[in-house]
């Protein structure tokens, strides 16, 4: 079983031995156990606080986020850092996390044209949700600012600082604090 963001995808061999012969009643029952146990998602992972420096050389997509959304650049900035976010999932690149809980009135769609170029740590939304890119990549995701954290390191235990059913906490810091934590 493959968890998505808006789906479940079941892998399985059709010839295995060990298949139960009610195929689909034994998948059934499993994604039902799997619904079941998912409202304990929401309250069971870590609080990972994210300082993110909204300065305008960071905040690439901030001007026309606040045209967009009809909301002020100081307050696009407060009302991304007091949502309540929660990471969905992980994936795309390695440890790049899907956090939901972006403030409605945030909500704006993805770019038209991706950038070829998002740089490590841009923080970004799209629709109602916030990313945080773990390496320079391309993507369409409209930038907010920037994070000095690294979100994925092979080398350290787990290598990504998001899981699914972290809660995000997101820190507003100046450029200089940027630049003394990066």
């Amino acid at each position: 079983m493959v968890p998505a963001l808006c789906g479940i995808a079941v892998h399985f061999d059709p010839y295995h031995p060990a298949l139960p012969p009610a195929v689909l009643e034994y998948f059934e029952q499993m994604l039902q156990e799997a619904f079941k146990s998912a409202s304990k998602f929401e309250n069971s992972g870590r609080i990972v606080e994210v300082p993110v420096c909204y300065d305008p050389v960071f905040a690439l997509d901030l001007e026309e986020i606040s045209l967009l959304t009809k909301v002020a650049k100081h307050d696009v900035q407060k009302l991304h850092a007091s949502s309540k976010h929660l990471v969905l999932m992980v994936g795309f690149s390695p440890g790049q996390p899907y956090i939901g809980g972006l403030d409605p009135r945030l909500s704006v769609p993805r770019r038209a044209t991706p950038r070829t170029r998002m740089p490590a740590g841009a923080v970004a939304i799209a629709n109602a949700q916030t990313c945080v890119y773990p390496f320079d990549t391309p993507g369409g995701w409209n930038i907010i600012g920037r994070t000095p954290l690294r979100v994925f390191d092979a080398a350290r235990d787990p290598a990504s600082l998001f899981a699914p059913g972290d809660r995000v906490r997101f820190v507003e810091i100046s450029r200089t604090e940027f630049e003394r934590l990066a």
